[in-house]
């Protein structure tokens, strides 16, 4: 393994002993052929509708064989695992797309590094293959699980939502425990808060995010804080006391691994560090899957995406999507509008994420005809002024919606419009099975199924539910002509 200065991590696959020996020896997977189907509808046909999109994505990402596959301890060779009828839904995590993908397309982009990282971070800029992501994962993973912690043990993730972000994630799920990302941007106060609400018992970090240090604020609130045993932190200069994550790369062994996964996601509430929610596995994946099937990303292609790290809609839209598609992801934690600009004109098929608040910025711009389509993101409560972005025949235009981080709300402008699904969720084209949403007689907003089952974390804190089984949310709908004007407060 080679680094470069910086303690930089990159492992290109073609001169990687291990993944060559491996690309020798690989044959077709135990009971696969050796051609893919396209989850794309064929040129001339009629699309198909959302819900049946959402099952096929499933089911081509064979995510679904993955929640009834029991884990072994160690994979021989490059081989997957033998599927077995028994289910073990607690088993599904996106590490293992990780390394599906890696294992059939190993020199494949997964995570794209910005060029000016190096500016706030002290680390050089790299592009990743899902190979190599793979690796460093394995690598991470077999780290962390020599740390003394029961299996499903909630660790925070406090970076910058670069590529160490994306990988730190994918091995904590690969490791057997429950990621939880933390807003790099919160103070020691609220970074105190969650860490004691959510009860993390390791934080994985960085040295440096520009003038900011949150490897020494996390030891701070270490120090207050005994059920957080554990602080970890990509380089360079990680503070003493603090478990370096290069070296843990660098003395760990690699190669094919199980994933370990079970116990979901931690995220807060509407941003709110004392506000802690329990995904489910199968839940967020249901959830990927709601999002992708508007977004309609091809493998090979590319998700650009300007949320910062630590939020459940990036998470959802961007490595969540970018895995279930195949694709590469690039994040720009720091916005830089030439740096911006370079990346949205680079000549590959780009599906862009970002704020909805920089719709107007957006359409002042005279976009690529590479952009396949935009994606803003909406966290409630918030208003819907006048669409400025308009889907084309090659664009298509999508809002996401983030309620109270209990669910994910998608549509695709012209289709199922969320404004349209806001107003009247009785006429909406939302898969049942995944989620459905009515509108209370107090005019608040219910929501029920898969993709839906988040709960509170804190222990005397529950879901407010209805008699039936709907959880109630604390948002209602402003509505004009027919569309939703905004999501409010009940």
């Amino acid at each position: 393994m080679r680094t470069t200065s910086g303690m930089q991590l990159a492992l290109p696959p073609e001169r990687d002993p291990a993944i060559a020996v491996a690309a020798q020896r690989r044959g077709p997977p135990p009971g696969q052929g050796a051609a893919h189907r396209s989850v794309r509808p064929a040129q001339g046909h009629a699309p198909r509708s959302s819900t049946i999109r959402e099952w096929e994505i499933l089911r081509e990402s064979k995510l679904l064989a993955t929640l009834a596959r029991p884990v072994p301890q160690a994979l021989e060779g490059p081989h997957e695992p033998q599927m077995s009828a028994e289910p073990a839904e607690g088993r599904a995590g996106l590490c293992a797309r990780l390394a599906e993908i890696a294992y059939h397309h190993p020199h494949r982009i997964a995570f794209v590094d910005p060029a000016a990282k190096a500016e706030w971070t002290g680390r050089g800029a790299i592009t990743w293959t899902y190979a190599a992501a793979a690796e460093i994962v394995a690598r991470l993973a077999n780290g962390l699980r020599g740390w003394r912690l029961p299996p499903g043990s909630r660790i925070g993730l406090c970076l910058d939502g670069g590529a160490e972000g994306l990988i730190a994630y994918l091995a904590v799920e690969a490791a057997g425990h429950v990621p939880c990302p933390l807003p790099i941007a919160w103070d020691e106060a609220r970074l105190a808060a969650a860490v004691q609400s959510a009860g993390l018992s390791a934080v994985l970090t960085q040295a440096r995010f520009g003038a900011s240090l949150p490897a020494e604020r996390l030891c701070r609130v270490a120090l207050s804080y005994f059920g957080l045993r554990y602080v970890a932190a990509f380089g360079p200069a990680v503070p003493d006391g603090v478990i370096s994550l290069d070296g843990m790369v660098l003395d760990e062994r690699g190669g094919p691994f199980a994933p370990q996964t079970g116990g979901g996601l931690v995220s807060f509430a509407a941003g709110d560090p004392a506000r802690p929610m329990h995904r489910p596995a199968a839940s967020l994946l249901a959830a990927i899957a709601h999002c992708r099937a508007r977004i309609r990303v091809g493998p090979g292609e590319r998700i650009l995406m300007l949320l910062p790290g630590g939020d459940l809609r990036s998470l959802v839209a961007g490595l969540g999507t970018a895995l279930l598609a195949g694709a590469s992801l690039e994040i720009l934690p720091v916005f830089e509008a030439a740096a911006f600009a370079v990346a949205l004109a680079r000549p590959v098929p780009t599906h862009l994420v970002l704020p909805a608040q920089l719709e107007a910025n957006l359409a002042r711009i005279a976009l690529p005809g590479t952009l396949r389509s935009v994606t803003l993101a909406h966290r409630a409560p918030a208003a819907f002024g006048p669409a400025l972005l308009h889907p084309t025949a090659e664009r298509v235009i999508v809002d996401l919606v983030d309620l109270d981080a209990t669910a994910i709300l998608v549509g695709a402008r012209g289709a199922d419009d969320v404004a349209r699904t806001l107003a009247d969720p009785s006429s909406a084209a939302l898969p049942p099975i995944r989620m459905a949403m009515r509108i209370e007689p107090d005019g608040r907003l219910a929501l029920r199924g898969e993709a839906c089952a988040a709960h509170p974390l804190r222990r005397g804190m529950q879901a407010e539910t209805t008699a039936d089984g709907w959880t109630l949310t604390r948002f209602r709908t402003e509505v004009r002509d027919g569309l939703a004007t905004a999501v409010a407060l009940a």
